[in-house]
């Protein structure tokens, strides 16, 4: 269950926060983002990425890159990663009570990948792509939370 504890999120975090705001749910969910990798430690996402993101409501201006560490499988309940390297990674860092590791678009509904691919090095749309994929899955996590929360308050 996730009440009370945090969700390390990248980039997607920002779309997440606001979709569980909409849901009436972010006073339940604490939520933060963090990266597997050293790169970028301590600065805002990509601005492509939050150009994109802005588009579409989304404010991600205030989040900073941090690494993911140990002390993070304990504090939280789940850890998302955005594709299968990643998730491995996580795996090999993880202790053995560590927290649930998860891909996440494995919460998605109306998209049939199984990773938000690294728009990074692609064109323009490659960033409304990954979008709309965050988009599903925190959609359907968002659904997940809520029948958890509820099931949990009765």
């Amino acid at each position: 269950m996730l009440h009370g504890k945090h969700l390390p999120f990248p980039d997607g975090g920002g779309v997440l926060r606001a979709k569980l705001a909409a849901a009436g749910l972010d006073a339940l969910v604490e939520l933060d983002s963090a990266g597997t990798h050293e790169y970028h430690l301590g600065r805002a996402p990509d601005p492509r990425t939050q150009r994109h993101a802005l588009q579409r409501g989304y404010d991600l201006s205030a989040l900073r890159a941090r690494k993911v560490g140990l002390p993070d499988f304990d504090r939280f309940d789940l850890i998302l990663a955005m594709d299968r390297e990643n998730l491995a990674g996580l795996a090999r860092l993880r202790p053995d009570a560590g927290a649930k590791l998860r891909l996440l678009m494995s919460f998605a509904t109306r998209h049939d990948a199984d990773e938000v691919p690294d728009p990074y090095y692609g064109e323009g749309d490659g960033f409304e792509r990954v979008l709309d994929y965050i988009e599903d899955a925190c959609d359907g996590l968002v659904a997940e939370l809520r029948q958890r929360l509820q099931g949990s308050a009765g």
